[in-house]
């Protein structure tokens, strides 16, 4: 929920465009944003309906670049495999300013009773599974699409360049692959354009529909993987003293990892977690295994405390195994960083969107566990990352289906919201730009 809203501005300027033909006014921007809000519905449904996995976003791109090009931006493919860029170049040249959208679904299998649910199966790492849009990725790229269709409407009066970024892969790659934002980035993404500011948004089952959700500075964690492996020496498991116990040590280390947390960083600093997920081994129930496998994530909102947090889990678990005398190794892999969103860019991204969706819709949220590879754009150029209500108004939004959940669905009046929100951002920037 919302846990504060903040004071509501006046008004607001789009943009100022002297030289060409005049101001673009909120109004202006509305009436745009009512005339495609059906396409922006017809569009959401179609890919909800036809949702594609990581890096197998085949339909998906196809219809964007071909949208993109219908509406006189100027597109580029195949970038991290399906990626796809649009160039809108408004009547004088200024900055450039970036839309962001992931289009990728999850192997998950959908429960809702939609007329356009889906039915889509594929293979996902090795395994058949359902494919669904169970984390609204079809809402993003729809909510795109419409904000790139007001923006060309208004070509001629934009000072500066729009991009639009449709990223593959935001839900991580198959296993053996490359893929999403990093990836973009690797392949010359910013060498195509580099944007003076970069805007994204992700539907929320924790806001209601028309509701905006930020923060200033960090706002997501950064995500890593660990996986340990724990060696031991087989035995029976009525002779433990004839082997040594991986598990019992696999057990040590598991409680060992939660002091970190929670006796030796400065949690004050910034919030941290540590947690195992799996652990596998053994087969039988009187062997005791010559090995345990774990798999774990960590998640912080400071680089320092994450550079810090990696040491210490590496030292705990090499030397937690060499007191039961054994050994231990594990490989750590650093994931997506902090989303972290430019103060001085947020600050004034609030105050437009307070002044065109109403100050009560929009407010400050809390620090969110989850991650976000929109953090590599962030990395480079200053972003500004914000959530967008997907349940519906009147409805407990603590109570909804949450993001991931097969049950998950976005209410469709928050579409009209996400367009004018990103039309705004958008706008705005390029005024900023411009006027200094």
């Amino acid at each position: 929920m919302l846990v504060k809203s903040l004071p509501a501005v006046a008004g607001v300027l789009l943009v100022a465009s002297s030289g060409v033909a005049g101001a673009v006014t909120p109004q202006a921007v509305q009436k745009a944003v009512d005339e495609g809000g059906e396409q922006v519905i017809a569009w959401r449904r179609d890919f909800h309906a036809n949702p594609e996995l990581s890096n197998r976003e085949f339909r998906t791109s196809k219809i964007v670049a071909e949208q993109l090009e219908a509406m006189g931006f100027e597109v580029k493919t195949g970038i991290a495999h399906t990626g796809v860029v649009g160039l809108l170049r408004g009547g004088r040249a200024g900055p450039i300013v970036a839309l962001r959208a992931d289009m990728d679904a999850l192997p998950v299998t959908e429960q809702n009773d939609l007329p356009f649910r889906s039915t889509v199966r594929a293979t996902y790492n090795g395994q058949e599974t359902g494919v669904m849009h169970a984390c609204g990725h079809d809402a993003h790229v729809a909510i795109a699409l419409g904000a790139a269709r007001v923006l060309a409407g208004m070509r001629e009066q934009l000072t500066g360049t729009v991009m639009m970024i449709f990223q593959p892969a935001e839900e991580g790659p198959p296993k053996g692959e490359d893929g999403g934002a990093e990836l973009m980035l690797e392949e010359g993404l910013f060498e195509i354009a580099k944007p003076d500011a970069i805007f994204g948004l992700h539907v929320w089952s924790a806001l209601n529909a028309g509701q905006i959700g930020y923060r200033s500075g960090p706002m997501m964690a950064s995500s890593d993987r660990i996986e340990i492996t724990v060696n031991g020496r087989q035995t029976h498991g009525s002779k433990p003293w004839g082997g040594i116990d991986p598990i019992v040590v696999a057990s040590q280390i598991v409680m060992n990892l939660q002091t970190i947390t929670s006796r030796q960083v400065d949690i004050t600093r910034a919030p941290a977690v540590v947690s195992i997920g799996s652990i596998h081994g053994g087969i039988r129930n009187n062997i005791i295994p010559d090995s345990v496998t774990m798999l774990g994530t960590v998640r912080t909102f400071d680089q320092e405390m994450r550079t810090d947090i990696a040491d210490r889990i590496k030292r705990t678990v090499t030397t937690t195994a060499e007191a039961a005398g054994t050994s231990a190794s594990i490989e750590y892999d650093f994931g997506y960083p902090v989303t972290v969103n430019h103060p001085a860019l947020t600050a004034r991204s609030v105050s437009r969107l307070e002044a065109v969706v109403g100050a009560d819709n929009v407010g400050e949220v809390a620090l969110i566990t989850g991650a976000e590879d929109f953090s590599y754009f962030q990395m480079q150029v200053p972003g500004f990352y914000f959530m967008l209500g997907a349940t519906a108004p009147g409805r407990d939004a603590g109570e909804a289906p949450s993001n991931h959940s097969p049950m998950f669905t976005v209410d469709e009046s928050t579409l009209e919201t996400g367009v004018l929100a990103l039309s705004t951002l958008a706008l705005m920037a390029l005024a900023d730009a411009e006027t200094g």
